[in-house]
């Protein structure tokens, strides 16, 4: 099996250009709707934004790497990260590393590349970690790095990256190649087909004994964000969370070749999904805090406990609905109660009713 850092052209990376403009000029539009989207929020209103993106990114980029962190003590970090009112809950040297690099990741944006930059990310990613050898430098173990499934005695090789001898040079280039495909390098280039190849070039090094993949997504915000002049706040991890086999397939795939077309267009579209996904998201914001301004001093304390456990589905909702199961479930409340407070959530105009006797369910009424 012969690796695309063992081709002789390596790393020359082949694509077609033309076919890549349409997808350029979607993510462009689609970036000026979500920066338009945030632009009248107050300040208030932005920080809790931001720290709600920042969090679902922070736990879902570490869930693709099966590790399951608490949203809110990553939540509580970044408050304090970003110097904002935070609650004194312990939290766990997880996540406040993957907290600390986050932040670090939305401030310097714009800042160039470097050695001790990743390296400081790594040493936050791996806090409290006793496991790997190397935390805050490229790796050095003598041992092939492979990317492996399956049975200890009979193991599925997936990838084999670059021995550890030959990292710090790798990562010269890598670096220099970041550095000089910015918008203000000597070789710009367009913002998908960068993020795209610099993920595929980064985790084909694999420079780390633990945490490629959450820094690979990093230098990938990183770069989107640096060509569209802000901070990205897009769901990229979020979004590949949900097609996670279909990335790692895809990665797999064009780490055997130089040829990497189809691997633009599928980061590409997964880049585009992810910003409507931002989308719908701010559009969730927004109509939260409308909805509480509207009823916040009109439910009670049942009312107000089944609407901060819908809010907590997120975009999707309650998969089919809430019953009045759900709302017995919920607040520990008697049948009677429930339907009471459920024909008056209806009433005051908090929830839509749909469906008839056992069949009926509830939604939040959005505000048009």
């Amino acid at each position: 099996m012969t690796w695309n850092w063992q081709n002789a052209d390596w790393p020359n990376f082949r694509y077609d250009a033309p076919s890549l403009t349409l997808l350029e000029r979607k993510f462009l539009q689609s970036a000026g709707e979500v920066i338009g989207a945030v632009r009248h929020f107050n300040e208030d209103d932005s920080n809790q934004l931001r720290i709600e993106l920042l969090s679902d990114e922070a736990v879902k980029t570490s869930e693709i790497e099966g590790e399951f962190l608490d949203r809110v003590s990553v939540q509580s970090s970044l408050r304090r990260q970003f110097g904002l009112n935070a609650d004194d809950r312990q939290v766990r040297p997880q996540e406040r590393g993957i907290a600390e690099m986050m932040a670090d990741v939305y401030r310097s944006w714009h800042s160039p590349l470097g050695h001790e930059g990743l390296f400081h990310w790594h040493s936050m990613l791996m806090a409290g970690n006793r496991y790997i050898e190397t935390i805050g430098a490229y790796r050095e173990h003598e041992d092939a790095m492979q990317i492996v499934s399956g049975r200890l005695d009979k193991p599925a090789i997936h990838f084999e990256a670059p021995p550890s001898r030959q990292v710090h040079a790798e990562m010269e280039n890598f670096i220099a190649w970041f550095n000089q495909s910015g918008p203000n390098g000597r070789t710009p280039l367009q913002a998908l087909t960068r993020a795209a190849v610099g993920h595929l070039y980064f985790e084909s090094i694999h420079p780390f004994e633990d945490g490629n993949g959450r820094i690979g997504r990093a230098l990938a915000e990183k770069s989107l964000a640096q060509n569209i002049g802000q901070p990205s706040l897009i769901s990229l991890a979020f979004t590949i969370e949900k097609s996670r086999k279909a990335y790692y397939s895809e990665l797999e795939r064009h780490q055997r070749t130089l040829d990497i077309t189809d691997w633009i267009i599928f980061f590409s579209e997964t880049i585009l999904e992810a910003q409507r996904a931002t989308l719908d998201r701010i559009n969730f914001f927004i109509q939260k805090a409308k909805f509480y301004d509207r009823f916040r001093n009109r439910l009670n304390e049942r009312q107000q406990k089944v609407v901060a456990r819908i809010f907590k589905e997120g975009t999707s909702g309650f998969k089919g609905g809430l019953s009045a199961e759900n709302y017995i479930s919920i607040t520990g409340t008697s049948r009677a109660t429930a339907t009471r407070d459920l024909q008056q959530l209806v009433e005051i105009g908090a929830f839509t009713r749909t469906g008839e006797l056992r069949h009926t369910r509830y939604s939040l009424a959005w505000q048009k």
